[in-house]
């Protein structure tokens, strides 16, 4: 099992930062190479044109082993939103037709998707979870139920973004194949996380931000298509995309033909020379941990703590990643209480409507379980000031 790798990240003492889900700290070594891009960007003369090239090369190189792929499948691109109009560009529906997605998913994962369906006459089909602790067999239960072969896309995370909810990807992807719809996923919940292979799992699209579990910057990501996509046409045209675009002194000798793979997919203005070398290096500390030994982490971490709240009338919500996980919170407990007991003891979580979303990764120590159970004992505790609205 991984130790606590809180030296490799600036995290102050009294910092209990239990919020990955939100966005992740910068890693160092991160922080240094941003800071190495600005130094390079302050005297240009030392940017050659083979630079434009071999970081996001590189970049592709080590998403693709994080995610069991080719790197020649792998696109850059600057969020989550842009991977999915991406794909939704590329998808013909027919107005007979549907789109599968799940309750409350991610907007980055459902505006495109419901533009799509309007301008095609499509239809939308959200499917919601069960109540109740057996949420993640019901959900998966009702998603497999949703997809006909009058299913043009299926459109999901492994995990639920708000409370850690595990999708059934495996049973997801078989049945998306069986009627002939696009799976789509978009991992900016899980991958880094969690364990992910998208070509054995069949995943037509894995789209991913890195600011959050591949512990990268904000406005950086990365996309891979398989072959239902590799032949589609891009949001925008880069000249970096372009055969032949390595000569920049014939930058003007205009060719239509794409670049090989992926790379037709790329944000124009990838080669940044701050963000990128800074996603290089989440991706290399990923790879060096291995994302099962995170998974172990953070149950390891977390276990006595949530069988203690338990007892205070918090609800661990079933089927749920170690990473990402929801506790509903009892009647009795006041939001504003809560949020007063989590600043308190500088305890950073989510509130997510009647739940706390919690994520918890391999720089959170004991010290930071501790001071989030002292929270919760603390807003259960002094719940009897009914002068305050109970948690909606």
């Amino acid at each position: 099992m991984l130790s606590c790798q809180r030296d490799l990240f600036t995290l102050p003492d009294d910092a209990h930062y239990i919020n990955c889900a939100y966005m992740s700290p910068l890693l160092k070594s991160a922080e240094r190479a941003g800071i190495a891009g600005l130094h390079r960007k302050r005297v240009p003369s030392v940017i050659r044109p083979a630079m434009f090239f071999e970081e996001s090369r590189q970049a592709r190189q080590l998403f693709a082993a994080l995610v069991g792929v080719q790197a020649s499948d792998v696109a850059i691109i600057p969020s989550a939103s842009y991977g999915i109009a991406t794909v939704a560009r590329n998808i013909q529906v027919k107005p007979h037709q549907n789109i599968v997605l799940l309750h409350e998913q991610f907007p980055s994962n459902v505006y495109a998707w419901r533009r799509l369906a309007r301008e095609r006459g499509a239809t939308i089909r959200t499917i919601a979870p069960p109540p109740g602790l057996a949420r993640a067999a019901g959900l998966n239960d009702r998603l497999l139920a949703a997809i006909d072969h009058d299913t043009a896309v299926v459109a999901v995370g492994p995990v639920h973004w708000a409370d850690g909810t595990c999708v059934d990807l495996k049973a997801l992807s078989q049945r998306a194949r069986h009627v002939g719809a696009a799976f789509v996923v978009d991992g900016t919940q899980s991958v880094g996380a969690m364990p992910m292979d998208a070509d054995a799992l069949g995943i037509d699209a894995l789209i991913c931000a890195s600011y959050k579990w591949m512990l990268g910057p904000y406005g950086m990501g990365a996309m891979f298509v398989g072959p239902r996509f590799r032949q589609g046409i891009p949001l925008e045209e880069t000249w970096l995309a372009r055969q032949g675009s390595e000569d920049f002194s014939a930058l003007v000798a205009y060719g239509d033909k794409y670049r090989p793979g992926a790379e037709r997919y790329d944000m124009g203005g990838r080669s940044n020379f701050i963000l990128l070398p800074m996603m290089i290096e989440g991706l290399k500390q990923l790879l060096a941990w291995d994302q099962s030994s995170i998974q172990r982490y953070c149950r390891h971490l977390m276990k006595e703590t949530l069988v203690e709240v338990r007892s205070l009338g918090y609800q661990v919500l079933g089927g749920t990643s170690a990473h990402l996980f929801g506790l509903r919170v009892p009647d009795h407990v006041l939001r504003p209480r809560l949020q007063q007991a989590l600043a308190d003891r500088g305890v950073s979580v989510s509130l997510r409507g009647k739940a706390i979303r919690i994520s918890p990764h391999v720089y959170n120590n004991v010290q930071d379980v501790e001071a989030l159970r002292d929270a919760l004992e603390a807003a259960a505790a002094r719940a009897t000031d009914r002068t305050y609205s109970v948690l909606t």
